[in-house]
C-alpha cells in the first residue's frame, strides 16, 4: 500500500492499525514494525496508559518505548462518530488490524471483525485476549498473572522450587510476551494464506492458551504421571556467586567428572545412567558443589566452558547491557523519544537477506495525525481542523 523503511523489510509496504494496550498486543505490533510494517498505533487523545509505567525518564516512559519503537501515532476519541468514521477509511487502507481488549469490546464501537471485513474482505484482524474469544470464560478479565495461575505455570515453578508449599510471587509477565509472538507468528501465517486466497480473516489468540504451550512437559506428566522426580535445575554456590551446571548428556557428565577431578561423581552408582543422574539430581549437585564452593564464578566457568559442559553465572538483567557477545549479535539497539536514547531489545531472530531491527523512532501522542490522514487518505488540513472541531480528536 505504501513504500516505507528499506526495500529489505519483509513487511515493507503493509499497513497495520494497532488498538492494543498495555503488553501482548503492542509487542505484537512493534514485532510488525520491525520488519517493514507501517504501524499506526490509535490510541485514547490522552494517550497509552502505558505511557505512564515506569521507568519513567523526564516523563517519558522506557517501557513504553520499548513496545512501541518504529510506530505512529493517531489519537481519536473513538466515541465521537467522526473518529470511527475515520477508522472505517483507514481499515479499506489496511492489511492487518491488532486489538486485545476483552470481547466485545471492538463490536460496541463499531469496529468488530464482521463490520471491518464488510469494508476489507482482506484484512487480518487479530485479536489477542486472556481466554479468547468464545467459550465460556471468554468475557473474565485477565492480566498476565492471572493466566499464570491458572493454567498451572506458577504451580510447577513450585513444585521445582523444591522448599516452596506455595507459589512464589512474580512481575514477569510471561503470558503477554507469548501472546505477542503467537500473535505475530499467526499473522505471519494469515499473510501466506491471504496471498494464496485473496481474503483475510480473523485470528483469535488467547493468553490462557499460550501459557497452556509453554508447559510442554507438564500437560503430558499430567495425563501421564510419574514416580520418579524431574530434574530441577538450580543454583550451586561459588566464592562469589552462583553457577548453573547442567550435565544432561553421557558426555556432559563426563567431562564434569574430569574437570572436577571428583572421584566421588563418578564413582557413585545413583549417577552411573542419565536416569539416575535426574532422579538423584539434587543429590548430584550437591557433590558437584563442594567443587564450585572452592572457586570464583570466573574460576568455574572458565574451567566448565574449555571441557564443554554446559553452564552459566547467575546475572542481574543490566549485564546483558554490556554483554560482548549480545552486542555483537545486535541484540539491541539504540531508541529513542523526547527524554533521549536508551537501549531497546531487539527481536530475538536475524535474517540473512532482510532488516529485522527496531526502528529508533518512538512516537509522541498523536504525533503522525496530520501525515497520516493527508497521505493515507488524502485529507486536506481544512478537513481535519473540521474533524478536530467536530471532536474526532477529542476535547
Amino acid at each position: 500500500m505504501q513504500e516505507q523503511q528499506t526495500p529489505t523489510a519483509p513487511l515493507a509496504g503493509m499497513r497495520v492499525l494497532d488498538f492494543s494496550i498495555m503488553l501482548a498486543g503492542p509487542y505484537c505490533a512493534r514485532l510488525l514494525a520491525d520488519v517493514g510494517a507501517e504501524v499506526i498505533k490509535i490510541e485514547p487523545p490522552e494517550g497509552d496508559d502505558m505511557r505512564l509505567r515506569t521507568p519513567l525518564r523526564d516523563g517519558h516512559s522506557a517501557y513504553f518505548g520499548q513496545l512501541n519503537a518504529g510506530k505512529r501515532s493517531l489519537a481519536l476519541d473513538l466515541k465521537s462518530a467522526e473518529a470511527i468514521n475515520l477508522v472505517h477509511q483507514l481499515v479499506a487502507e489496511t492489511d492487518i488490524l491488532v486489538e486485545n481488549f476483552r470481547p466485545g469490546v471492538m463490536d460496541r464501537l463499531g469496529l468488530g471483525y464482521e463490520a471491518l471485513r464488510a469494508i476489507n474482505p482482506r484484512l487480518i484482524y487479530c485479536s489477542i485476549s486472556g481466554y479468547g474469544q468464545s467459550g465460556p470464560a471468554a468475557e473474565r478479565a485477565a492480566y498476565a498473572m492471572i493466566v499464570h495461575a491458572e493454567s498451572g505455570f506458577d504451580r510447577s515453578l513450585m513444585r521445582y522450587a523444591g522448599d516452596r508449599d506455595r507459589p512464589a510471587a512474580g512481575a514477569i509477565f510471561v503470558a503477554d510476551v507469548l501472546g505477542g509472538v503467537f500473535g505475530y507468528s499467526a499473522i505471519q501465517t494469515a499473510l501466506v494464506h491471504r496471498a494464496r486466497t485473496g481474503v483475510g480473516q480473523r485470528i483469535d489468540v488467547a493468553l490462557m492458551d499460550c501459557m497452556l504451550n509453554l508447559l510442554v512437559y507438564e500437560l503430558q506428566e499430567a495425563q501421564f504421571p510419574i514416580s520418579a522426580p524431574r530434574a530441577a535445575y538450580g543454583p550451586v554456590r561459588a566464592l562469589d556467586g552462583d553457577v548453573l551446571i547442567a550435565p544432561i548428556t553421557p558426555r556432559n557428565f563426563a567431562a564434569l567428572c574430569e574437570v572436577t577431578e571428583q572421584s566421588e561423581l563418578a564413582n557413585d552408582a545413583r549417577f552411573k545412567s542419565v536416569p539416575g543422574r535426574g532422579a538423584n539430581w539434587t543429590a548430584m549437585m550437591q557433590v558437584i558443589e563442594k567443587w564450585t564452593e572452592r572457586h570464583t564464578v570466573r574460576e568455574c566457568m572458565a574451567a566448565l566452558d574449555q571441557a564443554g559442559v554446559p553452564s552459566a553465572e547467575y546475572r542481574d538483567p543490566s549485564a546483558a547491557l554490556t554483554d560482548p557477545h549480545l552486542l555483537q549479535r545486535g541484540a539491541f539497539t539504540k531508541v529513542a523519544d523526547g527524554a533521549g536514547e536508551f537501549m531497546g531489545v531487539n527481536a530475538p531472530w536475524k535474517m540473512s537477506g532482510a532488516s529485522t531491527s527496531m526502528q529508533r523512532d518512538i512516537p509522541a501522542i498523536g504525533a503522525h495525525r496530520d501525515e497520516v490522514l493527508s497521505r493515507v487518505l488524502g485529507l486536506s488540513g481544512e478537513a481535519i481542523s473540521r474533524l478536530a472541531e467536530a471532536g474526532a480528536f477529542g476535547g
